[in-house]
């Protein structure tokens, strides 16, 4: 299962910028690299980064109510709570609607009867190569809850309307939550939920 566009996040057939050397800066779960590039037009530069491959996915819960199902979670650089939709990493080698299926159910405790994907989008191209990919989970039935050790989660189920007067008022101040949520929009609308 998965959208037109996520074949397209691809890296280009040809690259403009040559890398000259490359070291890296950190290793472990978010590794950071150091490259020194020669730009087209013969400039050189440095450039930090993280590489291409890790994943993401991104869920906005629904339920046979019309309700949506938000979290809002202790962000630590924040150092503040911000409302967002379900999400996490995805497992070496683990099926992007797997990896989905299995976050809703570890944060929200919840199992939808359909799954939509959602365009694919880069969170931050400027500094990262991760990918995010997000689905709307329909008819969504809600259960215990299974957090991780190192999250600090309240489950916030919530009108529809209401979950898009908060985007649309900028209390969804998580970017990728606001764009899942923001591409999700149509689909709801066309089916008479929104």
């Amino acid at each position: 299962m998965t959208h037109p566009n996520w074949a397209a996040l691809t890296e280009d057939d040809t690259q403009p910028w040559e890398t000259l050397d490359s070291r890296q800066l950190v290793s472990g779960f978010r590794t950071v690299f150091e490259d020194r590039v020669r730009l087209p037009n013969g400039a050189e530069t440095t450039y930090q980064y993280r590489p291409r491959g890790p994943r993401a996915v991104f869920v906005l819960p629904v339920t046979a109510q019309g309700e949506a199902v938000l979290i809002r979670q202790y962000r630590y650089p924040l150092r503040a709570t911000v409302t967002e939709v379900v999400a996490g990493g995805v497992e070496r080698g683990e099926d992007l609607l797997a990896a989905a299926q299995r976050e809703l159910l570890e944060e929200v405790g919840g199992a939808a009867s359909e799954w939509v994907p959602l365009p694919g989008f880069y969170p931050q191209p400027s500094i990262s190569g991760v990918i995010f990919y997000p689905f709307l989970a329909l008819g969504v039935t809600l259960g215990d809850m299974h957090h991780e050790d190192t999250e600090t989660i309240e489950r916030l189920v919530v009108p529809l309307a209401e979950a898009y007067r908060r985007l649309d008022a900028g209390e969804v101040l998580d970017g990728s939550s606001s764009l899942t949520m923001w591409h999700a929009r149509a689909v709801l609308a066309g089916r008479g939920l929104l």
